[in-house]
């Protein structure tokens, strides 16, 4: 792993302010800071896939040097700066004016962290649900510190041969040409700490990368000092099998606590997203207790600043460590505590094992659920923690997941609503009353950025179709699988998101002769395009990638099913802006929140879905003088999943006939389908304040965070 010092090209004193810009990922949600980078150097911004880190290492000197003189360019660099400026130093700061002042910050931690593509330290939903509330708590001016690790080998590239069976290519990331900065500890060394693990000290460096005014705190184990298996802790996400998994929990965890001491912050509220960092919990008990407190007190101290969201729904999905690697790994460890091995083992002692999730619920004073069926069924999962209190009463409570809107709308759909909104929509993007004047906008206006969305999503697809025929990486049967046919014209569903067998990918396919009616009916054609990835080990999940490739190489279907592989970030905005309708169906209750139906929904691309996670707080049908805002299905549940899969296929086959396909293709004169436009503008209306990331971190800081300072809930 590289550790040098960058050695980017010399800026010029005028712009040199580009180098801060580009090392704090604020440029990423501000589209004037990206139009500054694109207007350094287009190509540069493209092959270095949208890092301005690596432009800069790569952008000649005499270009520099004729931007530095540009009238047009510095104006806008002007801009920029002052904005960067001004956001990150005294500007309106919405906690600071609630809550009167600075107080400890809210330690946040994480396994995975989706920021953006650059910057490959995540797998899907949940990570890019803990970038996304980075971004917005420095927008919100919370105190906040994230903590989690840096993979230099990520999550994994996918690759789909012929036979449409997923391979997992892992990449080495050049550390040098991200934007982390090493961190140093008072002397002006690199800070390193030690996690013992079976007696045997790891150690660990840590890196910073800077989100506007969030320091996210990343750890890194591939360091000299350490054996080769401990190098490799931090090497990928989510590899690995349970022993490996135990220790980078540990390093997780109890290394986290570890990086905030010897940063001398002394946090005032403790979040573990999931329970990947739940040994932060045993870490903080073992410190009071060494400091002199006495176990009990020290237990009420945890419990009092800690808060945890659990986000799975299935049972499987939890990480629980047998009895024998608890006392390989804490045997030394309970002593320490001042506690012995039962009842060190009880605080996360579940169906024979220490279950991490259980060990959360149990050390956390206050619990939530992401949606409000997933608060209810986590209620049911988990009152077996609470035996004497009836389900209703077990402390888990929904706080709906949201979506980062700067970051998730269009830059088209913004331009657009500054006219007819307000120029201020943005920063008030939360409040209802904004979204009632899409009344005021004409359905021509937003039909045309929607077409021109939609435009660009099939010439992206269309350019790595291309990029990849040239390349002599795909056959002809892989180009046609890959969106080569694509019409700009039809109808044009999207289901992207990751391939687990409860979602359900291959739902629409039960009836295939009655999907290729669908998909070919004269003057009416419907396409489908699909993008995810599948766990490495979920055997399950990569047969129904490889089910979904085969119907996209068929002929029979006529280029109306394309397989994007390799789905991530930069993909997601093309897909969730440029699509017209937003499928998904998993099998209830498994589907915890759905943010990817959220950010579709934000720009205006209806939610064609079963009634799980998210939607059924989302979904109202048309009445009292107002459209739908999208279409449901599956609010019938049967004995087993054979019978609720046929049913749940017939409905979907039977919305598409009767209201989808038929709405879509209602257009006036000039083209424009002015009752899909009104379901457009209604998905829009209610979903930007209500499922919003500043709703959300608003919920936690009234419900979680505020408590947990020891502050009542407003």
């Amino acid at each position: 792993m590289n550790d040098a010092v960058r050695n980017p090209t010399q800026i010029p004193e005028r712009i040199g302010h580009l180098t801060e810009l580009a090392a704090n990922l604020w440029w990423s949600w501000h589209p004037s800071a990206r139009n500054l980078f694109k207007a350094m150097s287009y190509p540069l911004w493209k092959a270095t896939r949208h890092n301005p880190m690596r432009m800069l290492q790569l952008v000649l000197p005499e270009r520099l040097d004729a931007l530095a003189h540009d009238a047009e360019f510095l104006t806008l660099y002007d801009q920029v700066w002052a904005a960067y400026e001004t956001e990150l130093g005294n500007g309106h700061l919405w906690y600071k004016e609630k809550f009167h002042g600075p107080s400890s910050p809210i330690a946040y931690f994480s396994a995975e962290f989706g920021l953006h593509g650059s910057l490959p330290i995540y797998s899907g939903g949940l990570g890019v649900l803990s970038g996304d509330h980075c971004k917005e708590v420095s927008d919100l001016g919370l105190p906040f510190v994230g903590v989690g690790f840096i993979y230099p080998q990520g999550y994994f590239r996918q690759l789909i041969p012929p036979d449409g069976w997923q391979e997992a290519i892992y990449d080495t990331l050049s550390f040098d040409q991200v934007p982390l900065h090493p961190v140093l500890d008072e002397q002006g060394n690199r800070l390193m700490i030690q996690v013992s693990l079976r007696g045997v000290p790891v150690h660990v460096r840590v890196w910073e990368v800077r989100v506007g005014r969030v320091h996210l705190y990343l750890m890194d184990t591939d360091v000299p000092q350490n054996a080769p298996w401990d190098r490799d802790l931090s090497a990928r996400l989510y590899g690995g099998d349970q022993e490996t998994r135990i220790r980078q929990e540990m390093v997780l965890g109890m290394g986290g606590v570890r990086v905030l001491e010897a940063l001398h912050l002394a946090p005032g509220v403790w979040h573990m997203n999931e329970g990947h960092s739940a040994f932060l919990v045993l870490e903080r008990l073992r410190g009071m207790v060494q400091n002199g407190l006495a176990f009990d007190e020290a237990l009420q101290t945890v419990r009092r600043t800690t808060v945890f969201t659990t986000h799975t729904p299935v049972p499987a999905g939890h990480d629980a460590f047998p009895h024998y690697l608890m006392d390989e790994y804490f045997g030394r460890f309970w002593q320490e505590m001042g506690i012995g091995r039962r009842q060190f083992l009880s605080l996360g002692e579940y169906e024979g094992r220490f279950n991490m999730t259980v060990l959360a619920l149990r050390l956390a004073g206050k619990t939530n659920g992401v949606s409000h069926i997933h608060g209810r069924v986590s209620r049911e999962m988990w009152q077996p923690v609470w035996p004497d209190r009836p389900v209703d009463e077990v402390p888990i409570v929904p706080i709906t997941n949201g979506v980062h809107v700067p970051s998730w709308i269009s830059t088209g759909l913004k331009t657009v609503y500054a006219q007819y909104l307000g120029e201020d929509w943005e920063k008030r993007h939360d409040d209802p009353s904004i979204w009632e004047r899409l009344a005021g906008l004409p359905d021509e206006a937003l039909w045309a950025v929607h077409q021109e969305l939609k435009h660009k999503l099939l010439a992206y697809v269309d350019a790595r179709t291309r990029d990849r025929w040239r390349g002599g990486q795909m056959g002809a049967s892989q180009v046609l699988a890959s969106g080569a046919l694509l019409d700009p014209e039809a109808l044009t569903i999207g289901f992207a998101r990751r391939f687990a067998t409860y979602k359900r990918a291959t739902l629409i396919f039960r009836d295939v002769r009655r999907l290729k009616q669908i998909l070919h009916a004269e003057r009416r054609p419907v396409q489908i395009i699909f993008a995810g990835k599948a766990h490495p080990a979920d055997g399950g999940g990569k047969r129904l990638i490889q089910d979904v490739y085969r119907y996209a190489q068929d002929p029979e279907f006529g280029g109306r099913i394309a397989f994007l592989e390799d789905y991530g970030l930069h993909m997601a905005h093309f897909l969730v802006q440029g699509v017209d309708v937003w499928l998904n169906n998993p099998r209830v209750p498994n589907e915890a929140s759905g943010t990817s139906g959220m950010k579709a929904a934000m720009n205006g691309v209806p939610n064609l879905s079963v009634l799980d996670g998210w939607w059924p707080e989302a979904y109202h049908p048309a009445g009292e003088g107002r459209p739908a805002n999208g279409w449901a299905f599956g609010d019938t549940q049967y004995a087993d999943w054979d019978t609720q899969d046929e049913m749940d296929s017939q409905a979907l086959y039977r919305l598409l006939e009767e209201q989808v396909v038929p709405l879509f293709y209602d257009r006036d004169a000039a083209g424009v389908p002015h009752g899909w436009v009104q379901v457009m503008k209604e998905a829009i209306r209610t979903s930007v304040s209500a499922f919003s990331m500043r709703r959300m971190v608003k919920e936690y800081a009234d419900l979680m965070y505020l408590p947990a300072m020891g502050r009542p809930e407003r």
